[in-house]
């Protein structure tokens, strides 16, 4: 596929930074195992994992757990998409089983229609493409695009009579959770790549808003990207302080506090 990043003034800034040195240590990185996985290493990830149940997390047979994870593209008005993929997102639960998680630069009113492949990989959605429908952003960033608000919820339609979680599973989102108390695994699409590019590291405090996590190679495209824990937790999203950093090897996510718990409540209908 010929790619031609569609949203440029929103997508994440594609500076490479020195990231050679740490490309030499690199191993590849799949889930947020502490104890078998060196922390730090950025790797391509084939998206095969075994499942495990979870509370609040809906497991798939034959879904793997990656393929929660998946690009976003701008539609094309016939249920497909037009160019190349620009952000990601992912899947989290939701009483109706139809809500993605990603960054509000990457689906704020800028942006036009948009759809959602889970499991992208190689120019092929294996899940198909699912139309975005409604879209959740804080008055924080819709009014002010202020940094401690990226962060938003798309609800998406259903296909062939199927919705999107019985299709892929989903993780649980957490809001509350304690920074760097686990490792997170960041899984995203970098615009320049056809398949996503994961690492496993812990994160940190930034501030009393934001959180940062040291991984190479998180280019654009990445923005909206999940940070999952080991309990199948998505406990930040890229994007933030820099819309989600202006080097490659460093990225940002919000703090999920009580406005996050807002958004997702206001999301899924229990607000």
């Amino acid at each position: 596929m010929k790619r031609t990043p569609r949203i440029s003034p929103t997508s994440r800034p594609a500076l490479l930074g020195a990231v050679a040195l740490l490309a030499l240590t690199s191993v590849s990185v799949a889930t947020a195992d502490e104890g078998r996985r060196p922390h730090g290493a950025t790797a391509g990830t084939s998206g095969r994992a075994g499942t495990a149940d979870a509370a609040g997390t809906r497991v798939v047979v034959g879904a793997p757990p990656g393929d929660r994870v998946g690009a976003l593209f701008a539609a094309d008005g016939a249920g497909g998409a037009s160019g190349g993929h620009f952000c990601t997102a992912s899947v989290v639960h939701s009483p109706r089983g139809d809500l993605i998680v990603t960054a509000a630069h990457c689906v704020d009113a800028d942006n036009g229609d948009v759809v959602f492949a889970p499991g992208y990989r190689d120019g092929r959605a294996p899940y198909g493409m699912w139309e975005v429908t409604r879209r959740f952003l804080s008055d924080g960033w819709a009014e002010d695009q202020d940094e401690d608000s990226d962060l938003a919820f798309a609800v998406v339609a259903e296909r062939d009579g199927r919705r999107l979680e019985d299709v892929v599973g989903a993780n649980r989102f957490a809001t509350g959770t304690v920074t760097g108390a686990a490792a997170v695994t960041v899984t995203g699409y970098p615009d320049s790549r056809e398949t996503p590019v994961a690492c496993t590291n812990r994160p940190a405090l930034q501030s009393g808003t934001q959180q940062r996590i040291a991984c190479p190679d998180f280019t654009s495209g990445t923005s909206g990207s999940p940070w999952v824990n080991g309990d199948h937790q998505v406990v930040g999203v890229l994007g933030g302080h820099e819309k989600g950093g202006a080097t490659a090897d460093v990225s940002y996510s919000v703090v999920l506090g009580e406005a996050a718990a807002d958004l997702y409540r206001e999301a899924t209908g229990a607000s």
